[in-house]
């Protein structure tokens, strides 16, 4: 008579793995290769997935949902003479328990090239391919969306003195939504920088910015007035600062102006911008950091395509032995909505998002860790703009193991 089949719950055959990988001891690295391999099994679950605003009926009665994740990576990391060649894969197959509509295949591929030629040429040339459901946050739908991104570089440097450097980049990013619904929000973002770089013998580096930024959406949005579309350049002129404040203390910023201009939103948007973050690490069991910004970002609406966020976050580590390390995070963003031509702004277009995060990891063997994570996150919702407050709650297990 054969055996009954038992199905395990997913939290369940995520401890049996990693209990069975401890017992089978640490994996071992292929002799001689540059390539390493990675495996991951994870489970998680969010007490509002779709993130349904307080009040509003959810998609099918239900506002919670679980999901495994089973990821399988690659990492070749290889040095020719003066030069360098690290290519990442990573393949994830994610299941949900309820809306198993959104079950989908992740993607991760990147490749880079660290090249020099002699001793004052140097650079990056490389690019990259992203497969991920993109969030609910400000779309409210129940339908899977998977949002790709295609990200391009080369960035070259010349050492006109020990103490000088001339630097250029350029970028390409291109963003593709499968939903039907989301294609307005397809774009491409190309990226043109010139910067001018003094190199301080205490390690430190400030340098002068030169950047431009034009963004093409080749849909249309269902609310663009006239049908503009949401074509955009940016010019920005920007200090950039690594500073090493001290023994364990790091300064790094990029901050300046910004002058955007999209016909769609009436006209240009103008006036200071940029980012700054503290890093303190003496080496010992705690580790702190902090971040200021006030940016120009994307945002996943029907009605606008970005918003000037004004944020700030802090963030610490605990270091609790040489096994057991805690992360603790919290961020404060408010998103002002700059108002299109002829779009009525009654109620406000502007909105706050808050997340705190807590994360655990230990490092059971010398190549297998297990985490534990909680997540919260709120936001104060815009009735402009058709989104309301929410919260919601997420807890995640994962083990990873190297071979």
């Amino acid at each position: 008579m054969a055996m009954p089949r038992i199905r395990l719950h997913p939290s369940a055959q995520l401890l049996i793995l990693a209990f069975g990988a401890t017992l089978a001891g640490p994996a071992r690295a292929i002799p001689g290769s540059a390539l390493d391999l990675a495996a991951r099994i994870g489970w998680a679950h969010d007490d509002n997935l779709l993130r349904i605003p307080d009040g509003f009926p959810a998609f099918d009665n239900q506002r919670s949902d679980s999901w495994t994740t089973l990821e399988f990576g690659a990492v070749y990391d290889k040095d020719i003479a003066r030069q360098r060649l690290l290519a990442v894969a990573k393949l994830s197959k994610v299941k949900f328990d309820h809306f198993r509509q959104l079950d989908y295949d992740g993607r991760d591929l990147q490749a880079i090239w660290y090249w020099q030629l002699g001793n004052r040429f140097s650079g990056q040339l490389g690019g990259s391919y992203t497969q991920t459901l993109a969030p609910y946050t400000d779309f409210p739908s129940d339908e899977r969306n998977l949002r790709k991104q295609r990200h391009g570089f080369f960035e070259g440097a010349w050492k006109l003195h020990p103490r000088w450097e001339a630097r250029t980049a350029l970028v390409r990013d291109r963003f593709d939504y499968d939903l039907a619904a989301q294609s307005f929000n397809d774009r491409t973002e190309d990226v043109v920088e010139l910067e001018g770089r003094y190199l301080a013998p205490s390690g430190s580096a400030v340098g002068l910015v030169l950047r431009r930024i034009e963004g093409s959406y080749p849909n249309r949005r269902p609310f663009a007035p006239g049908g503009l579309s949401d074509d955009f350049t940016q010019n920005e002129l920007k200090a950039r600062i690594d500073w090493k404040a001290g023994g364990s203390t790091t300064i790094q910023g990029l901050l300046g102006y910004a002058r955007r201009s999209q016909p769609s939103f009436g006209g240009r948007t103008s006036g200071a911008n940029g980012r700054i973050t503290a890093l303190n690490d003496p080496g010992g069991k705690l580790a702190w950091r902090a971040s200021l910004w006030r940016d120009f970002a994307p945002i996943e609406s029907r009605i606008v395509s970005y918003t000037l966020n004004k944020g700030v976050s802090l963030g610490a580590t605990w270091r609790a032995s040489s096994k057991i390390q805690v992360d603790a995070d919290g961020v404060y963003e408010r998103r002002d909505y700059n108002a299109r031509a002829n779009l009525n702004a009654a109620g406000g277009l502007d909105d706050t998002l808050r997340s705190a995060s807590l994360k655990a990891s230990w490092a059971v063997r010398r190549k297998l860790t297990l985490s534990a994570a909680w997540i919260h996150q709120s936001r104060s919702g815009s009735p402009a703009l058709g989104i309301g407050n929410f919260k919601a709650n997420t807890v995640a297990l994962n083990a990873s193991a190297q071979f």
